[in-house]
């Protein structure tokens, strides 16, 4: 099946070079290009693209407010957004996560590595390294008063004891690969088990999951 994928950036010319490699590839196409946040939102409602590559700084509606209006979207629950960005720029990265973002991409990043990107989004999975999870997960959500859990915080109580562990193991930036080595599972029950704990918890998807253990308290920053 062919990925397809909505560009969103103000700049004609690097709108033409993700395009151009986007196309290269036999199992991705480029469905539309969008040259803000608010065309992008237009866009992804005419389209319904499966990913949309977003750049964080846009004029107008920036990406961030844009992935919240596409996330926040029901008719829209399958359209993925991966966010183009830098790891230097954590206060971007939060408020993009927290919009609903699946993933975040540096745009140092190789022509092979954004490919990747795109699938793994498009697989429903999330683009998270551990560096993103420990330096700006924790250090964003671990301000002034919030090294305990959140009142308003998600009731953990739903999932199972297996559950509650493995989804802190999400939090800490463990992929379902290393999970399944280090509880001793195969990957496919790793991967049930996460997908169980983002149904019962209402998570979009493995970022929102990372996002929803921090202000249960299941994970402390360090």
């Amino acid at each position: 099946m062919t990925v397809r994928v909505l560009l969103a950036d103000d700049q004609a010319l690097i709108r033409g070079g993700f395009a151009a490699l986007i196309d290269s590839a036999d199992d991705l196409t480029v469905a539309g290009e969008a040259i803000d946040g608010a065309d992008a939102v237009r866009q992804a409602r005419t389209l319904r693209p499966d990913v949309v590559l977003m750049d964080v700084r846009m004029p107008g509606l920036d990406g961030v407010a844009a992935c919240a209006q596409i996330t926040g979207d029901p008719s829209l629950a399958q359209v993925k957004v991966l966010v183009l960005t830098t790891f230097e720029q954590d206060d971007y990265i939060l408020a993009a996560l927290q919009a609903g973002a699946s993933g975040f991409l540096g745009k140092g990043a190789s022509p092979t590595q954004l490919l990747d990107a795109i699938r793994v989004i498009a697989r429903g999975e999330s683009l998270l390294s551990p560096r993103a999870t420990r330096v700006v997960i924790e250090r964003a959500l671990a301000g002034p008063g919030a090294a305990g859990p959140d009142e308003g915080g998600p009731d953990l109580s739903v999932l199972t004891e297996r559950e509650r562990e493995i989804v802190g193991l999400v939090a800490q930036g463990l992929s379902n690969d290393e999970i399944a080595a280090r509880l001793y599972l195969s990957p496919l029950t790793a991967k049930t088990h996460v997908n169980r704990a983002m149904a019962k918890l209402g998570a979009r998807d493995r970022a929102q999951l990372v996002v929803l253990a921090y202000r249960a308290g299941l994970v402390r920053p360090r």
